[in-house]
């Protein structure tokens, strides 16, 4: 960030101001105004602007009129009007441009209603202001708990506490009407201040709190955008995009504000095609349009007796045959007309940074061996390892059968070796020489 107060320090760790984007002297604010004018100085004799930009919590922003002529700059906390007590918040733009900001929003800055400025916050302004922002996320989970209880269908987004402490909004959403007098007189007991209950929409949820979208950055209403157009379907049909709900909704659970940005240009671009519910009428049968390709001017039409086998076809020639038909005159076939669609070549990336396995730190697994299972034979035979296995499964081995055995009583067993080294057995059925 370019602030200050969020640069890193001299061992390269970031400072951290733990503002989320809110800093102190106000270069990373969300929808901050740039003052081009700020090295600009006023002809002599001209009085600065009355008028000033105040931010307070999440972006919220408020004009206030300087009868005091304090010296106020960007960055400037400042201790301004609210009702009861004062509230507290910090300098976002001065000068000529906030005359501008003002007729933008259709505030008068001639009207005797708009709020003025106190003071310049003292230090004692800053730690009670600070001490109730620290109370703000522990009241937000209890005052869940409290219309979960109640059975209140209704969501609680944010709380927002006025900067003497006295106040505390809490912003909720909600699809009907809720009746919340019990949960007020619920909050007051619990958290012994002034309750308001302010209702937002969807849209100013998310743009009260922010937050990352599909495409990777951050909300556009968060950052720049200040107003909420509305946002159908028929702009997702314009551009051909699949009326999936989960894909078209943004984090509010509304139609993404995005699919209004280039819905102009696939307008303009629309007016030289033909309606898309056009039949052409050949000796082969009526066919309908399928597809379009807007930036390549292309049409995909199909038979109606078949509908497998598609034909591209040039918005000119869509026109030829309109005209043609227009004059009951049938074409043969929209096989004459089509146009053969170069076939599109996949990208083939190479990775120059080479292969990496995703378990390359991975410690390596030992191999088990696996478990032979032994037999058990009378009489005592070799297996292929020439070992003397077990009688009995669990019993004592051979070996030590073998071993305990005095030397009398050891099986005499005649074994010739042959030229292939390979053992011979006696057979018990041929007699002992």
């Amino acid at each position: 960030m370019a602030c200050t107060s969020c640069s890193t320090s001299d061992g390269g760790a970031p400072k951290g101001c733990k503002n989320n984007g809110t800093c102190g002297t106000d270069s990373c604010n969300k929808l901050t105004v740039f003052d081009w004018l700020s090295n600009m100085s006023l002809p002599n004799g001209e009085e600065p602007f009355d008028c000033v930009e105040v931010r307070f919590k999440n972006g919220r922003k408020e004009f206030y009129r300087n009868t005091e002529k304090l010296t106020l700059s960007i960055g400037d906390i400042i201790a301004t009007e609210a009702s009861p007590g004062h509230d507290v918040g910090i300098v976002t733009l001065t000068g000529e441009l906030v005359r501008i900001q003002m007729k933008k929003k259709g505030a008068n800055h001639k009207s005797a209603d708009v709020p003025k400025i106190y003071r310049k916050a003292s230090q004692k302004d800053i730690d009670i202001w600070s001490a109730a922002r620290d109370r703000e996320e522990p009241m937000k989970v209890r005052a869940r708990e409290l219309a979960i209880a109640q059975r209140l269908e209704m969501k609680i987004s944010d709380i927002e506490f006025q900067g003497d402490g006295s106040k505390a909004t809490f912003y909720y959403t909600a699809n009907d009407r809720i009746d919340f007098r019990q949960l007020i007189k619920d909050f007051a007991r619990e958290f012994s201040t002034r309750i308001e209950m302010k209702q937002v929409g969807f849209r100013q949820e998310a743009s009260r709190l922010g937050g990352i979208g599909s495409c990777g950055r951050e909300l556009c209403c968060s950052t720049w955008l200040t107003d909420f157009r509305s946002v159908n379907t028929a702009a997702a049909r314009y551009q051909q995009l699949s009326l999936n709900p989960q894909k078209l909704a943004g984090q509010c659970g509304k139609l993404k504000c995005c699919l209004n940005y280039e819905l102009d240009t696939y307008m303009d671009a629309l007016r030289d095609f033909p309606d898309f519910d056009t039949k052409l009428v050949t000796e082969k049968g009526d066919a309908v349009c399928q597809k379009q390709d807007i930036f390549k001017g292309l049409m995909w039409f199909a038979y109606t007796n078949n509908f497998s086998n598609w034909q591209v076809l040039n918005i000119e020639q869509v026109r030829e045959i309109i005209t043609q038909n227009k004059q009951n005159i049938k074409v043969s076939s929209l096989e004459d007309f089509a146009v053969e669609v170069p076939a599109t070549v996949e990208k083939d990336f190479n990775n120059a940074m080479g292969q990496e396995s995703l378990t390359r730190f991975d410690q390596p697994k030992k191999k088990k061996r696996p478990n032979k299972k032994r037999k058990t034979v009378a009489g005592g035979p070799t297996n292929s390892d020439n070992k003397i296995v077990a009688q009995k499964q669990g019993g004592p081995s051979a070996d030590k059968q073998r071993q305990s055995r005095p030397p009398s009583q050891k099986p005499k067993i005649a074994r010739d070796k042959n030229p292939d080294n390979r053992i011979i057995r006696p057979n018990k059925n041929e007699p002992t020489k």
